[in-house]
């Protein structure tokens, strides 16, 4: 089931276009990523879709439904932490907001809720003595309260301790295993490479990728580099193992019992493996190198330079 679909999603302001023709699916229990620097149209799409400001063109659904007034209780959105009343404490946040999205909200439940996000001792403290860290926990804190079935994340880790910023990881973990999705942006991209398992890129408004973190990794890569740790080679072996792998590879390193070479494509791995164990060689250990998310974005950035 698709929980979120655009169809040319456009907003412009004058003769700038912020967001263009964006068109997008993110099924149930996704934790779907949203790339692109600063300026990219990340917020102005989200801010869309979630009801803050009208579309300029096209279409979208949240949970199949077109009109928001019907799905806004089961929504929740991480707020811009100037939208805390600074009289407020924490708890009276949770059972407030909560209570505009038709859920009653107990202290106990409350407080459980503040646990997750690692401010339990602050729930009788006023928002207006929070640090920006606290507050953003206390936003990720707000936009869980209602138990909402799709949530969006902007920058959920942003400002605040890496330890901190863990706990909020397996927190969106946990809330994926309890089936709900999860729309989340983030300039952490190792962050984003080990929770999400759908990734777009966006740059100058509109989506330039998406996809798995796999797929966004092969179409991406060139070639493999390849280390394969084995048995050594027997004296009678040594030529045809070596004469194969020329065959399919290149910059190929053969030191004691590793060997390294470069394929154009993982589907050359299997073959290897085969020839290896054809000729009574053991493989102990096959190791791919691939590009981090990190990489991937970094290339895309070389390539705008590249062109510009």
């Amino acid at each position: 089931m698709n929980i979120i679909e655009t169809s040319n999603l456009t907003k412009k302001y004058g003769k700038k276009t912020v967001v263009d023709n964006i068109s997008l699916t993110v099924k149930k229990g996704d934790i779907f990523g949203f790339l692109g620097r600063n300026g990219a149209g990340k917020s102005t799409f989200i801010n869309m879709i979630t009801g803050i400001i009208q579309p300029t063109a096209g279409s979208f659904k949240l949970l199949n439904e077109t009109n928001l007034n019907k799905v806004y209780q089961k929504i929740g959105v991480l707020p811009d932490y100037s939208s805390f009343y600074d009289s407020l404490t924490a708890l009276d946040h949770l059972k407030f907001f909560a209570r505009i999205n038709g859920h009653k909200l107990s202290s106990e439940e409350g407080i459980s809720i503040l646990s997750q996000v690692g401010l339990e001792g602050d729930a009788d403290k006023k928002a207006g003595k929070f640090s920006f860290g606290m507050k953003k926990k206390l936003g990720i804190a707000q936009a869980i309260a209602h138990n909402p079935e799709l949530i969006f994340l902007d920058e959920p880790t942003s400002g605040i301790d890496a330890e901190s910023g863990l706990k909020i990881q397996k927190l969106i973990r946990q809330l994926q295993a309890e089936g709900k999705t999860i729309f989340m942006t983030s300039h952490n991209l190792n962050e984003v490479e080990k929770i999400c398992n759908r990734i777009a890129i966006m740059k100058d408004g509109s989506i330039i990728n998406q996809g798995t973190l796999e797929e966004l990794k092969r179409h991406y890569m060139s070639s493999y580099q390849i280390e394969i740790k084995h048995s050594l080679f027997a004296s009678e072996k040594t030529d045809l193992v070596p004469q194969f792998l020329d065959s399919i590879g290149t910059d190929i390193v053969t030191k004691g019992n590793t060997t390294s070479l470069i394929v154009e494509s993982e589907d050359k791995i299997p073959y290897i493996v085969r020839a290896f164990t054809h000729n009574n060689i053991d493989i102990f250990k096959v190791n791919v190198n691939e590009p981090s998310l990190e990489e991937i974005f970094l290339d895309e950035r070389n390539r705008e330079k590249q062109i510009s």
